[in-house]
């Protein structure tokens, strides 16, 4: 397709996210890993995340079509946040806030650590992880409180901190996470089965590992709570000086009772998207899955990356003066974090989106999509938002100042505005950021 128009442009953005998403859809991509129901003993399914329903619910299902399937042995819980829940059978679905826990989320992880007590040796705990399990399995050590965990989380999440500096905290004030669950599990086969939302998908960080050995320390979590600033009452610090609070590591879990696997991630999806658009016609470029850093910084930088592009595009058309030439589409995943430094609304792609929008200076020939592939940005009810070589012009008409927003950490607002929020309600998944910048 050549000569697009803004409807084509965004419609095929919009057509790309969607693509993306059900390429990493739990019920295509975990069944090719489950195992046989278990011959003997128990069955013990757990699990937190966004993607935790659709997974429990895709094991259901891929195993309801096994004759020797006796789900009389079967039970379990997982932990969703509220609006993520799906029907299954057998498997308990609970809910639970996110990012910052809640009491709900403290009596869920309770019922969950719960289930794994005195198993034995013939009995299987399978443990469904994704993205969001940390914060849903919110089970302070002995001696910490709900509330200073929900404070230290709420300063973590506004500081800028990168997820894994964020969930070495968190490991060291639980008791579940950081390999916990796993040694509760012993002396259980535990299979865990992983969506990664993580930037190089360490199977340790996602969910903060709860049956993965860490190999943080209380050290590490006690500089990263200085580097940032992160008030931490002296209970807390006293916690993380005790020799006793340390995560469990390699040589005290049973890596022969114990198998990881990584189903899905930011790169399956980024391929789905990127062999869906060569088919169109497009040309693609993948520049990682694994971006990290501040969410503006990155805007800016590919603003600059696509503007490049738009110039040697149009230098071709001028040389071979034809009337069309094949469109670019620049695809990127990983998980930026934003610096609040205001008091606005967003999440890391609308501000991502506007920090992009506010650097093209509305250039004619450049569309992009930032969205999260959970169906929520940040805080807010939308995915993300779409921009357009108007999108500027259009705000300033209505006394609205990317400038401003960006300020205020305020790219909701903006987008809002213009009607260009990408709203597709919970996906059950989340392999973290989406970004496309096309190129006419």
């Amino acid at each position: 397709m050549t000569n697009w128009n803004q409807t084509q442009a965004l419609d095929f953005l919009r057509e790309l996210f969607a693509v993306a998403v059900a390429a990493v859809d739990p019920h295509h991509c975990l069944p090719p890993h489950l195992p046989d129901f278990p011959v003997s003993g128990r069955c013990i399914v757990v699990g937190a995340g966004k993607a935790a329903a659709s997974m429990a619910q895709a094991l259901e299902q891929h195993w309801s079509r096994q004759q020797q399937a006796d789900f009389r042995r079967l039970s379990g819980m997982v932990i969703v946040p509220y609006g993520y829940a799906l029907l299954c059978q057998h498997i308990q679905v609970s809910e639970a806030a996110h990012p910052i826990p809640d009491q709900a989320g403290y009596q869920a992880a309770q019922d969950l650590l719960a289930s794994v007590q005195n198993l034995s040796a013939s009995d299987t705990v399978i443990c469904l992880l994704s993205g969001g399990g940390s914060s849903l399995m919110s089970l302070p050590a002995p001696g910490i409180s709900l509330v200073e965990k929900q404070d230290i989380n709420r300063a973590l999440l506004r500081s800028g901190a990168r997820i894994h500096e964020i969930n070495c905290v968190r490991k060291h004030l639980s008791a579940i996470k950081g390999g916990r669950l796993a040694l509760a599990c012993t002396p259980a086969r535990v299979l865990t089965y992983i969506i990664s939302d993580v930037a190089g998908d360490d199977p340790s960080i996602i969910a903060s590992g709860p049956t993965l050995a860490d190999a943080s320390t209380c050290a590490d979590a006690l500089e990263i709570l200085q580097r940032y600033a992160i008030p931490a009452s002296p209970a807390v610090l006293t916690h993380l000086q005790q020799p006793a609070s340390e995560t469990p590591k390699s040589h005290q879990i049973d890596s022969t009772h114990s198998q990881v696997h990584i189903i899905a991630n930011a790169q399956a999806a980024l391929q789905a998207a990127a062999d869906w658009a060569q088919s169109q016609g497009v040309q693609v470029q993948v520049l990682s899955d694994r971006l990290e850093g501040e969410a503006r910084d990155l805007g800016q930088a590919h603003a600059q990356l696509a503007t490049e592009l738009a110039t040697e595009l149009a230098t071709e058309l001028a040389i071979a003066a034809g009337d069309g030439q094949t469109p670019r589409l620049l695809l990127s995943g990983g998980e930026t974090t934003v610096t609040m430094r205001g008091n606005g609304r967003g999440g890391r792609n609308t501000e991502y989106l506007l920090s992009l929008c506010q650097n093209l200076n509305g250039h004619p020939n450049i569309y992009a999509l930032a969205a999260d592939t959970d169906g929520r940005d940040g805080s807010e009810q939308n995915a993300g938002a779409w921009g357009t070589p108007d999108s500027l012009q259009q705000a300033a008409q209505l006394s609205i100042l990317a400038s401003d927003c960006l300020a205020n950490n305020d790219a909701y607002t903006f987008f809002a505005a213009l009607d260009a929020l990408l709203v597709t309600g919970p996906t059950y998944n989340n392999v973290n950021d989406f970004r496309a910048v096309l190129v006419l």
